[in-house]
């Protein structure tokens, strides 16, 4: 008898914690099945590296084990693009997953003179979309550690500070709304005073997200990782007490050697730390650039693309890109045939970790998550670029690798073109990628078809008057 009254209780307090728990809120059950089984992402963005600069793409510079590691641990692909050929609007892309130009990003922040004489803002809208925003909504601990240049330095004084952007936590250089004063003790990007010497920021801002995801091992993150390494003046490490004197030209090729081995390290004291958290296996890493190279030292750093940074040909715009999800994501593949954006990275990373987008999100990439979990496919959306609107407050390369002010990319074809509708080159992307042979003369029916698009994308973007 005791035996059957226990049983009925039993039933009882079973049946009282399941309707308890379908009277939760559905957006309460939903995260208690979720919760940090969510994938962490880390979105690895380096500073002016080049498609030739990576082992695993055939630089031959310096060895870069760390890096290499990373792609043999997950797929590699070899046409993803940046937003832009420059760091401004290229980071604006990545985080709004739009077209720069659509939040009047068209070259790098600088002052508001030149912010004003480049036709653009002086910091990114606060109505801007943000990827972080999306996942902080879905429950993901946000953190931006590294370079920023969307708002912030020099003269703009106004900047709107991280959280506005949907980040919990950030440290950031000189070129942001909130400097660090450990890594800019005066008002410039870096000096000897700094605490953080320049050769170590590469270092600080991975302790700074390994430690961000050990306090928050409870939750899943999303991490931008945005070193401002390889960018110049190249500083290496040096051995004895820093005098104020560089130990090498900063502009040198043993320079740049020195700082690529170096932050090749600190890419594998991330892979570690993250292995010694238990983070690893649950953890997806995108490796990229904002950028192609500059200098190329002719032409090697490009990695036998025509171009540089400030160019809209590939050596400016095709960038190294891999990605990691143990268990997920195929380990050591090559991807040669899918053409992916930097603006799809929104749509996929959150459909990857499913974070929901907005309903009212009008962004301009497409979900690749297919690609990345394996499936090659080619892009069906048109690509589009724009680099250098006057000649007042823009740089350009030198001879042959200037391309023309803007570019499309569709299916095999890219063709570049000024607005006005001069210095028209077509290539076949696939099977010219060093943009030797202009096929202008050869395809006239699709040069009036891309240039079409190109000039009506163009002229849809809004303009800021310079005067």
């Amino acid at each position: 008898m005791k035996n059957r009254i226990g049983e009925i209780k039993w039933r009882r307090l079973l049946l009282c914690i399941v309707l308890s728990v379908n009277i939760l809120p559905v957006s309460a059950q939903r995260r208690s099945t979720k919760g940090p089984s969510q994938p962490n992402i880390i979105v690895i963005l380096t500073d002016d590296m080049g498609y030739g600069d990576v082992g695993a793409y055939g630089g031959n510079f310096v060895p870069t084990p760390n890096i290499d590691r990373l792609a043999a641990n997950g797929l590699k692909l070899t046409q993803y693009y940046s937003g832009a050929p420059i760091c401004s609007p290229s980071r604006a892309s990545l985080l709004t997953g739009m077209q720069p130009g659509k939040w009047n990003f068209t070259t790098f922040l600088d002052t508001k003179k030149h912010n004003k004489d480049a036709g653009q803002i002086d910091y990114l809208d606060t109505q801007a979309p943000s990827i972080a925003w999306f996942f902080k909504n879905s429950g993901y601990a946000t953190g931006h550690f590294g370079k920023w240049h969307m708002g912030g330095g020099r003269d703009v004084t106004n900047a709107p500070g991280f959280t506005e952007y949907g980040f919990d936590e950030h440290a950031s250089t000189y070129e942001s709304p909130q400097p660090d004063p450990a890594i800019t003790a005066t008002n410039w990007i870096w000096s000897e005073k700094d605490s953080i010497k320049r050769w170590d920021r590469s270092k600080y801002f991975v302790d700074k997200t390994l430690d961000f995801m050990q306090r928050h091992k409870g939750q899943p993150c999303f991490i931008n990782l945005w070193p401002d390494d390889v960018h110049t003046p190249w500083v290496p490490r040096v051995e004895t007490e820093y005098t104020g004197k560089f130990p090498m030209k900063p502009q040198d090729e043993a320079a740049f050697k020195s700082v690529l081995i170096e932050y090749d390290v600190q890419i594998g004291r991330l892979l570690d730390g993250l292995r010694e958290l238990g983070l690893a296996e649950n953890t997806i890493i995108i490796f990229t650039s904002d950028n192609g190279a500059l200098p190329t030292f002719g032409g090697r750093r490009s990695g036998g693309l025509r171009g540089s940074k400030l160019s809209l040909y590939e050596g400016g715009i095709r960038m190294p890109f891999i990605i990691s999800w143990p268990g997920h994501i195929p380990a050591n593949r090559t991807d040669n045939r899918s053409e992916v954006h930097a603006t799809d990275l929104l749509p996929t990373l959150s459909k990857l970790a499913d974070v929901k987008i907005p309903d009212d999100y009008a962004g301009d990439g497409i979900d690749r998550s297919g690609v990345f979990l394996g499936k090659s496919s080619l892009r069906k959306k048109e690509m589009f670029w724009e680099y250098g609107r006057n000649d007042i407050a823009y740089n350009y390369p030198k001879g042959n690798d200037r391309s023309p002010r803007l570019a499309v990319r569709s299916g095999e074809w890219k063709l570049l073109m000024d607005s006005d509708g001069s210095k028209v080159e077509l290539y076949n992307i696939v099977k010219d990628k060093a943009e030797t042979n202009n096929l202008q003369s050869n395809e006239p029916k699709v040069v009036g078809e891309l240039s079409g698009k190109l000039l009506a994308w163009w002229k849809s973007l809004p303009k800021l008057n310079a005067d």
